[in-house]
């Protein structure tokens, strides 16, 4: 079936972009190489986005101020139609600010054409998207080893590594299901590996929690606790869900397309974070 994934990636390049989030490169660059390491890993100063223009043009953000930082969980919440969902692809390089500047390690990236911000995603961001975007007709390691051979890594040595990573995200004994095999919490799982396989340094999730139940979206959300605070990456989260929130270590909050005063405070205090995964 990866055989067939290749044919057809080299054929339709956009697939790499809808599956995984990045385009297609002939490498492995990984993060930090030749980039001075900060806790913000990357940066909006005054971005403000509008859709369209003339009279039905929309301003879905205006005037942000944010930092994202390694060894973090960063909730972004607010109302459906706020903005979370556009400044998450503007933090994560997907979408262009209309004005501002996004910095990633101090270096801007207003300036760079679409092949290299393809390029930059691959080498620092990994994306979970809600629908989790499996391949239904490929297994948990295949699926995992799509984004693998986008980076160059093929045969044994990918197959490994998926396995590897499944294997992290509590899924050894799923190495060969089909997505139509899987939990809900499980396909989340293996979207998680998936972004994991370039061993990106800031992890982009957008409402992850939102088709699972209770249980699975906190063991979710204790496998994102553990990837920033024990593997020292950036997560950044599109959320509605009140579950999670104890288990962040920031909030940040959108109100009509503005930050809203009081996350400026909004750090989770350690009473709400007491009993979390580490």
């Amino acid at each position: 079936m990866v055989d067939g994934w290749q044919h057809r990636r080299h054929h339709d390049p956009d697939v790499c972009r809808r599956f995984t989030g990045v385009a297609q490169q002939g490498h492995i660059h990984r993060p930090g190489q030749g980039v001075p390491m900060t806790d913000a890993v990357v940066t909006a100063a005054d971005v403000t986005h509008t859709f369209g223009s003339g009279p039905t043009a929309f301003t879905a953000l205006r005037a942000i101020d944010l930092e994202i930082r390694k060894d973090e969980v960063l909730l972004l919440m607010g109302p459906s139609g706020s903005g979370k969902t556009t400044l998450l692809h503007i933090l994560g390089c997907l979408l262009r600010p209309t004005a501002g500047v996004v910095t990633l390690q101090g270096e801007p990236t207003g300036s760079l054409n679409e092949d290299q911000l393809g390029a930059l995603r691959l080498q620092h961001f990994g994306f979970v998207f809600q629908a989790y975007n499996l391949f239904p007709v490929l297994t948990a390691t295949e699926n995992v080893m799509v984004a693998l051979d986008l980076m160059g890594v093929a045969g044994d040595a990918a197959r490994d590594r998926a396995r590897e990573l499944l294997t992290l995200v509590g899924l050894a004994n799923r190495l060969d299901a089909y997505p139509s095999e899987l939990s809900s919490g499980q396909k989340q799982r293996v979207a998680i590996a998936r972004a994991l396989a370039g061993d990106p340094q800031i992890l982009m999730a957008d409402e992850p929690t939102a088709a699972l139940d209770a249980e699975n979206g906190l063991k979710a959300m204790e496998l994102f606790r553990m990837l920033a605070h024990r593997q020292h990456r950036a997560v950044v989260i599109v959320t509605h869900d009140p579950r999670i929130v104890h288990l962040a270590d920031r909030i940040v909050r959108i109100e009509d397309g503005r930050i809203a005063p009081e996350s400026a405070a909004a750090t989770v205090s350690p009473a709400l974070a007491m009993g979390a995964a580490p």
